[in-house]
């Protein structure tokens, strides 16, 4: 049985002009000890189907009008508000997109890390805090028992990325939730916040799911890749035959993005156009505007998720089709 099990969700949101469908039809299974990697520009529904997994979108605007999440074969779209929050800590943790406003700027580390130990476990202050210095100490805060004490704008950014993932790690969940963990960090910070996230997932034995826009992290950590295009899922696979075959046009144009260096190119390649708004999301196939294989057929139906090959399912009716 696998760890976490979302089936057919979708999720709305309410507007003045009335609802929009924010993530439609999302199907995966992650594993203990595996890492998802999800991907997709900005707006595809990456954050919003962590959210809902997590139980943190925003009420009442927000609700799952669709489809079911089971975690470790609970049911969580039936838990009281009470239980799932016992769950988040022990369970399943979330490190946030922004690590310099995902802090509170008005307490401390020390209070912070140990704010989340407090509230699923009964430990004294003082067992608490040497949980919170060795967990600090254990994603690479230098002198960890002295920053206990900092706020969160005396420390750099590489070092506020750190603490989140301290906080989240410190009840040792089942499953970390990591969306763009290495956003506005430098090249150098980034590779070792990936090989952190490796490390502790081989010592924990936690299962993760890693939302970014950037393949390299993908091609890095990732075991399997699900690719997200206006809310729906476009393809799936492991991540070696992701990167050596994508079948979805929209992946191949992702991976076109990325620069290498026995290529060389006055300019790099972009995917023409931009992703359309949720209430304005065309008919049939929503990337068919932007796909330079498009025919006719594709604006029809919205295409399924088909396997064609073991473990690989890509979204689109081209797929197969004689070259």
């Amino acid at each position: 049985m696998s760890l976490l099990e979302v089936r057919n969700l979708t999720t709305t949101f309410q507007t003045g002009g009335g609802a929009v469908t924010a993530v439609e039809d999302v199907s995966f299974d992650l594993n203990q000890g595996e890492i998802l990697g999800i991907v997709g520009e900005s707006g595809s529904g990456k954050s919003v189907t962590a959210l809902a997994v997590m139980g943190l979108l925003p009420r009442p605007a927000a609700r799952i009008s669709q489809g079911g999440i089971r975690f470790d074969g609970q049911d969580l779209l039936g838990l009281p508000d009470r239980a799932m929050q016992r769950l988040r800590g022990p369970g399943l943790a979330m490190v946030f997109q922004e690590p310099m406003t995902s802090l509170n700027p008005v307490f401390t580390i020390g209070e912070q890390v140990m704010e989340t130990i407090h509230a699923h476990e009964r430990l004294s202050r003082a067992a608490c805090y040497g949980r919170a210095v060795a967990m600090l100490e254990r994603v690479g805060i230098p002198s960890a028992g002295r920053r206990m004490a900092d706020y969160p704008h005396q420390l750099s950014g590489g070092q506020r990325q750190r603490v989140m993932l301290a906080i989240a790690l410190v009840c040792r969940p089942r499953l970390l939730i990591a969306d763009e963990p290495t956003t506005a960090l430098d090249v150098t910070i980034q590779a070792q916040i990936l090989d952190l996230l490796l490390d502790l997932r081989d010592e924990f034995g936690m299962a993760i799911m890693m939302i970014t826009h950037n393949m390299g992290v993908i091609a890095e950590t990732a075991d399997r890749v699900m690719v997200m295009y206006a809310g729906r899922v476009v393809e799936q696979a492991p991540v070696t035959r992701l990167f050596d075959q994508p079948l979805h046009p929209y992946t191949a144009g992702l991976l076109s993005c990325v620069p290498t260096l026995d290529q060389e190119q006055d300019r790099l390649i972009a995917i023409p156009g931009s992703l359309p708004e949720p209430s304005r999301r065309p008919p049939g196939c929503r990337f068919s505007a932007r796909c330079a294989q498009a025919v006719p057929a594709c604006a029809d139906a919205v295409p399924a998720l088909r396997h064609f090959v073991a473990d690989h399912a890509a979204a689109c009716i081209r797929v197969g089709e004689p070259a």
